[in-house]
């Protein structure tokens, strides 16, 4: 203002001028302040909304644990401990704020007075000299507390390195370099000489900061869970094809899949197989019948309390286990006409029921087993058809020679020793054989000639010798040869005989 004397009126002009700017400044303090006392509200109505997400957050993990604990068992504990020195900390704070607040009377609704907190109520308490008081030191002390048991709780798991980061930089106090250039104690530049709607605003962003990091741990532990398990780490590329048996020439399909196992994907339940290793199921079980068979079952995973299933079906072909080399001569492909020729027929890896055969004179008498009557002709050509494990047919043939019967061969008593005394021969009974031949026939001898040397022949009925043949043969001398021919028999077993049975002879001894 200008200098000289002034009039009593200048002197009025000017005392109100200096109550104006009095005024105006108070004003804009007013406003300042009461600007401090809404950001410190809305904080608070932020921390009240965050805790009750973090206490949502904690819900979920704890489900999860019980649900699947060899996944997320160790990040709910994690998450619990986490919790524990969030809550321990927070009510230190209060604590502060009490201090802050302390002899500010709230108005009928419970609300502070922000224009009146214009003066800092903590300087002598927190602060001594260019140092911290006790209770200074306690504060600060407590704050970092805080951040080394948050730490502790993550360990040294690289993942968890840029959310630590973030803990020391946002909960930091060390010194701070003011306008000047000059370090300054962190309490100190953030609380002394401000007004106490400032500091408590300060505390309540600083509560703020505890439940987002609290959040933040949550979410972490429940992402990291959730990326461990995902990692295509724990991926395999399988080889899924439709079935586990192919002919030659047959079309392979199938697919690769993305499958995922390991030691913490433990289900509740498991039907099928087999049993649970490392996450996986180990199919043990006894193969069945030839031919295409199924695998299938059932796994149960407990989520969000409520087990789901999730079901498996597989194929798998059966074929005959080697036990003996297959020799085939190749010139004994031989049926007999006159005989019924049991014929076996398998294909290597098709069930018998889905074999077929079919020939001049063949029947199905069961499963890969057929019943051959040869006809007329000099061979017979068996064709084979079998429907494979994908619908498909496939086809064979092979020619066999039809050869006749061999001839009966005439014996006295059964016997390779056509020789002896005569009242042997007297008693002997006359048979007739199919030697060498596999098939079982039954003979009956219904008819013989029988010739003594000096004496007529004699026809025999049946197959033993009458009362005209024992005396013949009673006049048999030593040395002589006794003929038994024309013998007619029947035979069970085979339609005919192709040709007579063949003589024998008796030597008298």
């Amino acid at each position: 203002m200008a200098g000289g004397k002034l009039t009593p009126r200048q002197k009025m002009i000017n005392l109100m001028y200096l109550v104006f700017i009095a005024m105006l400044a108070l004003n804009m303090s007013k406003e300042v302040l009461t600007a401090f006392g809404n950001f410190n509200d809305k904080f608070s109505e932020s921390n009240r909304l965050t805790d009750e997400a973090n206490g949502n957050l904690l819900s979920a993990l704890n489900t999860k644990a019980t649900d699947e604990p060899a996944k997320y068992a160790e990040p709910a504990k994690k998450a619990k401990e986490v919790a524990k020195i969030s809550k321990d900390f927070v009510a230190f704070l209060e604590t502060v704020k009490a201090e802050v607040t302390e002899g500010i009377e709230p108005d009928e609704n419970g609300n502070l007075p922000f224009e009146s907190m214009d003066k800092s109520t903590i300087d002598d308490k927190w602060f001594k000299g260019d140092g911290y008081s006790p209770r200074g030191k306690e504060i600060v002390s407590a704050i970092d507390k805080y951040v080394s048991d948050i730490k502790k709780v993550l360990g040294n798991d690289v993942k968890y390195i840029p959310f630590i980061k973030e803990i020391e930089k946002k909960f930091s106090t060390a010194d701070i370099t003011n306008r000047e250039g000059l370090k300054q104690k962190f309490l100190k530049y953030k609380t002394e000489g401000f007004p106490a709607v400032s500091t408590l605003t300060f505390v309540t962003a600083m509560q703020n900061d505890v439940k987002n990091t609290e959040a933040g741990a949550y979410n972490l532990f429940l992402g990291n869970a959730l990326k461990t398990a995902a990692s295509m780490k724990n991926f395999q590329a399988i080889v899924v094809l439709e079935k586990n048996a192919y002919f030659q020439g047959e079309t392979v399909k199938g697919k690769v899949v993305l499958g995922r196992y390991d030691a913490n994907t433990v289900p509740t339940s498991f039907n099928g197989p087999g049993k649970i290793e490392n996450g996986q199921a180990v199919i043990s079980t006894t193969a069945g019948s030839i031919g295409e068979q199924r695998i299938s079952g059932k796994f149960g995973f407990l989520e969000d309390g409520k087990e789901i299933p999730l079901t498996f079906e597989g194929t798998y072909v059966v074929v005959p286990r080697p036990n003996q080399a297959i020799i085939s001569a190749d010139k004994m492909n031989v049926v007999y006409r006159g005989v019924p020729n049991p014929i076996s027929i398998s294909v290597p890896g098709i069930a018998s029921n889905k074999v077929n055969a079919s020939a001049p004179g063949m029947s199905k008498v069961g499963d890969g087993k057929f019943m051959l009557k040869a006809g007329s002709g000099s061979e017979v050509k068996i064709n084979v058809t079998a429907t494979m494990p994908d619908g498909k047919t496939m086809s064979s043939a092979q020619v066999f020679r039809i050869k006749g019967l061999p001839a009966p061969t005439g014996k006295v008593g059964g016997s390779e020793k056509n020789s002896g005394p005569k009242n042997n021969l007297e008693v002997c009974s006359v048979t007739a054989t199919m030697e060498d031949f596999d098939f079982p026939v039954n003979v009956n001898v219904t008819q013989f000639n029988i010739k003594v040397p000096g004496q007529p022949t004699i026809v025999v009925s049946g197959n033993k010798m009458d009362s005209r043949a024992r005396a013949a043969i009673a006049k048999a001398s030593r040395g002589d040869i006794v003929i038994i021919s024309e013998i007619k028999a029947s035979f069970q077993g085979i339609d005919q005989v192709a040709k007579r049975v063949s003589a024998c002879t008796y030597e008298i001894k």
